[in-house]
């Protein structure tokens, strides 16, 4: 379960998507996930297979707080329990409930545990705390294995090449004689990642959160602008990407779709390029040659495999 995304925590979604009535089906590292909420607004997330026929709950409705299986009717609470039998009175619901996965609802997300037990909280960045921050957020799919695209979120160089125009602008004139120094730092969530341009601090910082966040630094002086990106793993070809900016400016939600139009405009000038990847996987040590501003690239290749690749979390099961 969760093969080689297992045991973490991940936002999956935006927690005002996730409407009272209406579950949300998810694919989260080859699982289907189902999100409802009970009858007091809580949030819940099981396994998306019913344990009676293996039917997806997604595809049934929620009524009073419990989730009900559009194949036969019975119905579920956040927790995983059986709180139906139907032409089955007498049926032992003790043993015929559903798989529940741990969820948590922080900083206006949902975030999914990719195991059972946690013995952690989601780490959540301090951006969201901040005084008078606006939050808006789209998710694209990109057809690739999401270490290439968390790879990517992590790669300064190729900025004057695919975003020219964009954020990469600043740098496109000085590529030619100049070197770029990378720092990578450890962090209690991952690293800050800094770089110079012939020995000057170029502004802007990215932290990389454990274990598919990035978030970018850029403020404005007396501002603040951050850029948030959760790569989730659908499957080992499809990455959805949970695209946030947070502001303390311009907060009108009006314009919101002016930060939604931007963030996706860099988003398809990566897309195609990092879609192209051979093979779709980062592959292991020694298959591609690199070079020293790959640092924080080949650190986070390490970090997965010696974290995540060949995890797999408790097999899906009933409570039986």
């Amino acid at each position: 379960m969760f093969t080689n995304f297992a045991n973490v925590w991940t936002p999956v979604a935006v927690a005002g998507d996730l409407k009272p009535a209406r579950p949300l089906g998810l694919r989260i590292a080859g699982e289907r996930v189902v999100l409802f909420r009970d009858a007091a607004g809580q949030s819940g997330a099981l396994i998306d297979r019913c344990p009676h026929r293996g039917v997806a709950l997604s595809l049934g409705k929620v009524v009073r707080g419990e989730i009900e299986c559009p194949f036969h009717g019975w119905r579920f609470d956040r927790a995983g329990g059986n709180c139906g039998v139907p032409w089955n009175p007498d049926a032992k619901r003790e043993l015929l409930g559903a798989t529940a996965l741990p969820l948590r609802e922080a900083a206006g997300l949902l975030w999914l545990y990719t195991g059972l037990a946690p013995t952690a909280e989601p780490d959540i960045s301090e951006s969201f705390a901040q005084p008078n921050v606006t939050v808006c957020a789209q998710s694209v799919i990109w057809n690739v294995h999401w270490t290439r695209v968390m790879e990517n979120m992590l790669d300064m160089p190729h900025l004057p090449f695919v975003h020219r125009r964009t954020i990469g602008k600043e740098l496109t004139g000085i590529v030619a004689g100049a070197r770029m120094d990378m720092t990578v730092e450890d962090r209690p969530y991952g690293w800050r990642i800094s770089n110079a341009v012939d020995g000057v601090e170029r502004p802007g910082r990215l932290d990389y959160r454990f274990p598919n966040m990035m978030e970018l630094l850029i403020d404005p002086p007396g501002r603040l602008l951050r850029l948030m990106v959760a790569c989730i793993p659908e499957d080992d070809r499809r990455t959805r990407l949970l695209l946030l900016t947070l502001r303390d400016f311009a907060r009108s939600p009006l314009l919101n779709p002016v930060f939604r139009l931007m963030n996706a405009r860099i988003a398809r000038e990566d897309r195609a390029i990092v879609e192209s990847s051979l093979p779709p996987e980062v592959p292991p040590p020694g298959e591609e040659a690199s070079v020293r501003t790959d640092a924080p690239t080949l650190a986070f290749r390490r970090l997965y495999r010696q974290k995540l690749l060949g995890s797999d979390a408790c097999p899906a099961q009933s409570k039986a």
